[in-house]
């Protein structure tokens, strides 16, 4: 498939006073409880009020004033959120706050994290320590002893084939993975992701590992603020480094295999179509946790972020098909629902103005529309050989970063972000 032709941008510009008004709501309101590292049966009758005292409650919140579409009725999820990608209004929610087992989609977490430490290019040699202290059943790329990646390389196999030996030699560059887990934590905590315990980098099942639908909507939103994030997340398919191996004159040669992206909405399955304007970010699936996924997705001028863990329903591809859902709902309440929360900015996050933006300590539902330059997803087209990017989405989103590619974290949302439409 050729790549899609852009044919239109236009610049999502910072309006500092809305992020400003926020600073003005009072701070008791939202103190997350006491954090616990075992999910529950059901969902606690206390939950964290982060990002308003709605999403604290158990069952669905929404508000279905007149013009507002009824949500679907067969999601069977225990949790689930519906949020703006860029203002962070969350538009509906199912137990948002309720602690459960993440899998892989952890790894946002992980990337998040790691990712701006290591230049793409950049070699590693791997040797048996890299690899070891994987969990028995691993999810993995293929990657061998003796052989040379790129950081690039690895990326795409965390993202594309939730590779938990590329997550395994990233953190062994990293320091290790204690070293990993801890900074993971950090960053977490910088973000006020509050119902997240990090146990492992790779999201694999261990007691206490637990996170939130909402916080995985705000690893989501932090990392598709970084340019390199957005490419990994939307690639379909890719070309894997394989076995080093000799030709009959003795010279040495390296295979390559093809992965493909395991997120359904953005590569597409039997039972399953690519979901229109698609554009990441990750999946999982555990013994523990089920099904897990968070996906980003662009219409009509509008980039949802909706997370879903653990459906009831146990049908093949379940938790994209209720993804689907929910994202077709979204879309058609986006302008017309008012919101139930939002999520937070990270503590450290700086305005327009240059002036801290408010924390979830200082932050109440209904406070004021966050808005300004605004995170972004990117969809990703495939070169005709090597390490390519992905197969265009059909009606995918091309976005590109205007400064450096790392300045994340510091101001919120990232200033000067320019979205570029693609034709379908």
């Amino acid at each position: 498939m050729p790549a899609p032709k852009p044919y239109a941008s236009r610049s999502l510009l910072v309006a500092s006073a809305a992020l400003l008004s926020l600073s003005l709501t009072a701070p008791a309101a939202l103190a997350a409880p006491t954090p616990r590292t075992s999910p529950s049966a059901t969902p606690p009758a206390h939950m964290s009020t982060v990002g308003g005292t709605r999403l604290g409650r158990s069952g669905t919140q929404v508000n279905l004033t007149a013009g507002v579409p009824v949500l679907p009725k067969d999601v069977t999820a225990r949790s689930w959120i519906v949020s703006d990608a860029e203002s962070g209004e969350v538009l509906a929610a199912h137990n948002a706050h309720w602690r459960l087992p993440p899998a892989s989609t952890l790894k946002m977490l992980f990337a998040d994290t790691v990712l701006p430490r290591f230049p793409k290019s950049t070699p590693h040699k791997v040797v048996p320590t890299d690899l070891a202290g994987m969990g028995a059943g691993s999810s993995m790329v293929g990657i061998k002893e003796g052989q040379t990646y790129t950081v690039r390389d690895l990326w795409l196999g965390v993202f594309l084939r939730s590779g938990n030996d590329a997550v395994h030699v990233l953190s062994a560059m990293n320091g290790g993975v204690e070293q990993t887990v801890k900074d993971m934590q950090d960053h977490a905590d910088e973000l006020q992701a509050l119902d997240t315990h990090v146990v492992t980098p790779d999201g694999y099942d261990e007691a206490g590992q637990v996170s939130s639908a909402y916080d995985l909507s705000l690893f989501a939103r932090s990392g598709l603020q970084k340019k390199d994030f957005r490419e990994y997340c939307s690639t379909v398919r890719a070309k894997f480094p394989g076995d080093t191996t000799k030709n009959a004159k003795g010279q040495s040669a390296r295979g390559t295999f093809e992965i493909q992206n395991t997120n359904r909405l953005l590569s597409g399955d039997t039972d399953v179509s690519v979901y229109p304007g698609i554009a990441g970010v990750k999946n999982g699936n555990t013994t523990n946790a089920g099904a897990t996924f968070t996906g980003v997705a662009e219409r009509g001028g509008k980039v949802l972020l909706v997370t879903v863990m653990n459906p009831e329903k146990k049908e093949h591809n379940e938790v994209y098909k209720e993804t689907a859902k929910l994202f077709d709902w979204g879309f058609q309440a986006a302008g017309k629902v008012t919101p139930v929360g939002e999520l937070v900015p990270p503590k450290g996050a700086v305005g327009s103005s240059g002036r801290p933006v408010a924390s979830a300590s200082a932050t109440a539902a209904g406070a004021g529309k966050t808005t300004g330059s605004k995170p972004v997803a990117a969809a990703s087209a495939n070169g005709s050989g090597g390490v390519g990017v992905a197969l265009a989405v059909t009606a995918g989103v091309l976005v590109l970063l205007a400064g450096a590619a790392f300045l994340v974290n510091r101001r919120w949302p990232l200033p000067d972000l320019v979205r570029r439409r693609t034709r379908p």
